[in-house]
């Protein structure tokens, strides 16, 4: 099979409405990476120092050697940054999910005993803060394995959460594997989704990079507090705007505490906290609550996907969507599908660029293996069960004796001048709008009846998808 594995059409154009408690219009989950004391350094067993996240411009790992001025400004985070930032959010009663690195939190015991008497959620950041592109599978798995039991001896309970954040191709796939209630590390989306993990049901919570204080140590990115806040209005206010016309969404804010724990650049934070608390309809969650949230308010719900299905299956399924033309079905399963495709408007797509690239002669062949509209099949009851339905939608099944001739003699007179049944997509139309075109397109010259019949066969093939098919 030809499959893309990357999945573009997410949640498409009918997301729905998250539904926040208390009718919140934004849910906002301000997010605290701890990572003092996880990062890149010979004392922790790394071979080079840490170039990652900090004020020191154009910093490089130093193979080898310890970098003091960068533990340095690692250190602040911990000794100074955090103590600033849990007192700003113990004073205004704001709840936050601590992405904590476990070998941080395990050289952190104050930090982490001031996490839990806030009430933090204290969720994974891995094992240690490096980078896990070039990580062998298994051992990256057992990192991860390490990670969960450092946590759970460090904290006492279990992470409720993951996020790697520096991770490789297999990060959440092996992260799903763990059972937790939710993951994070992806961008996609401004609200939770669903990812089938073998026979589990596994949320994601997207991240943000760009709501994120990280755009202070790099290019392009903040340089004052005010552009800070400045970007977080913005990106609150059209979420919010969007949340007003029912359509509510989740604001992800990345913090660190070397770097946001600045007085400067906490100074912007400070003031988008202070405008946001001008309105009531505002929801400051922890992630497991989203978590929480999502898993009762929209529970995943499975279907068989056409890109998972094998080739027999798929033809079964789909080879009845072009009447009687089980060939484009048996075309479009070796196309490269994706995930976008097991949604009708998708693998409708798929199916009609078989249709669209066939010849005239199989083109002709899917035009007059449709049937006549309340023609002899339909008296008969030998029409397909989707055009018996298609055709019983707009009342063809229920026609007078006038209305039956009518219909016969317009059939007769069409498929003589054109070589083809009337072809339209009935559930567009009441009897009466059939009737109209019938007698309007029959004049047509048959070039055009090709195109207009072509287009209404795609647009029959879209009804019958809809019906199978998120």
């Amino acid at each position: 099979m030809n499959r893309y594995p990357r999945n573009m059409i997410g949640h498409g154009p009918d997301a729905p409405d998250a539904k926040w408690p208390g009718g919140a219009k934004v849910a906002i989950s301000l997010v605290l990476n701890y990572e003092e004391g996880g990062e890149n350094c010979i004392l922790h067993g790394d071979g080079q120092s840490e170039a990652f996240l900090s004020d020191i411009a154009g910093a490089a790992q130093w193979p080898g050697q310890r970098h003091w001025n960068m533990e340095s400004i690692y250190e602040y985070g911990a000794r100074a940054g955090f103590w600033r930032l849990h007192q700003l959010f113990t004073e205004r009663d704001i709840p936050v999910t601590i992405y904590g690195v476990a070998t941080a939190l395990a050289r952190s015991p104050e930090q982490v005993a001031a996490m839990k008497n806030a009430g933090w959620e204290i969720a994974s950041h891995g094992l240690k803060w490096v980078e896990h592109k070039d990580m062998p599978e298994e051992e990256e798995r057992s990192q991860i394995a390490e990670a969960v039991r450092l946590h759970t001896e460090v904290v006492g309970t279990p992470p409720t959460g993951w996020y790697t954040g520096r991770c490789s191709l297999n990060t959440v796939r092996l992260t799903a594997e763990l059972g937790l209630p939710w993951i994070s590390d992806t961008y996609d989306d401004d609200l939770p989704y669903w990812l089938e993990a073998g026979d589990r049901d596994q949320l994601v919570i997207p991240y943000t990079l760009e709501a994120n204080d990280m755009r202070f140590a790099t290019a392009p990115g903040y340089i004052t507090g005010e552009q800070f806040y400045q970007y977080l209005k913005d990106a609150f206010d059209v979420l919010y705007a969007e949340g007003e016309a029912g359509r509510a969404k989740m604001m992800s804010v990345g913090l660190h505490c070397r770097l946001i724990g600045r007085p400067g650049k906490m100074a912007g934070l400070k003031k988008f906290l202070d405008y946001v608390a001008q309105f009531d309809d505002v929801w400051f969650p922890r992630r497991i609550d989203i978590a929480n949230h999502w898993a009762e308010h929209h529970p995943h719900v499975r279907y068989d996907r056409p890109t998972e299905m094998d080739k027999d299956m798929f033809v079964s399924t789909y080879g009845s969507i072009f009447e009687h033309s089980p060939w484009i079905a048996e075309r479009a399963y070796d196309l490269e599908l994706g995930p976008a495709h097991d949604r009708a408007v998708g693998l409708h797509n798929a199916l009609c660029r078989m249709f669209r690239s066939a010849t005239d002669d199989e083109k002709m062949g899917v035009l007059t293996a449709h049937p006549d509209l309340a023609g002899k099949l339909a008296a008969a009851k030998r029409l397909t069960a989707d055009s018996t339905s298609e055709q019983a939608s707009a009342g063809l099944d229920a026609l007078t004796d006038g209305e039956r001739e009518e219909f016969t003699r317009l059939n007769t007179a069409y498929t003589e001048k054109h070589g083809f049944p009337f072809i339209i997509a009935v559930r567009d139309h009441d009897k009466a709008g059939i009737l109209n075109a019938f007698k309007e397109r029959v004049s047509n010259d048959t070039e055009t009846e090709i195109k207009t019949a072509c287009g209404q066969v795609e647009r029959i093939a879209l009804h019958r998808l809809k019906a199978l098919l998120p």
